[in-house]
Order: structure tokens, then sequence, then C-alpha cells
């Protein structure tokens, strides 16, 4: 069975983006920074192994309290 590259290119960028927008959904809910988090997803992405275990790892993070409006 033989491998073809833009193949492999297209998994790649297919999981990159669907890394990126799970990362930025789960940061926005879990972390301070929310960016970080996406930036950091995507560029785990290229190797599939490590977004997953970093994924897995925001989901299991606990929510953080986001104090958006001023409560007087």
């Amino acid at each position: 069975m033989n491998i073809n590259a833009s193949v492999m290119g297209q998994v790649i960028l297919f999981t990159a983006v669907v890394s990126g927008i799970l990362s930025f959904y789960l940061g926005k809910r879990k972390t301070q920074t929310p960016i970080l988090a996406t930036v950091i997803g995507v560029i785990l992405s290229f190797i599939p192994p490590l977004a997953l275990i970093y994924l897995a790892a925001l989901v299991l993070k606990n929510d953080v309290n986001h104090q958006d409006a001023a409560i007087d």
C-alpha cells in the first residue's frame, strides 16, 4: 500500500484545524489565555499523539471562573 504525500499533508492540515478549534474552545473555558492554548494545540497537532494528550489534559482540567461583569 502506497501512502501519497499529499494525502498525508491533508490529514495533518485537517488535524491542525480540528485541534486548533478544540483547543480554542477548551482554552476559553479552562484557561486564562485561550490564544496561547490554541497556539500550543496547533503546534502539537503536527504530532497527533501529543495533540490528543494535550486535548485530554485540557478536558480534564477544571473550569476557570471568568468574572466579566462587575458585581457591586
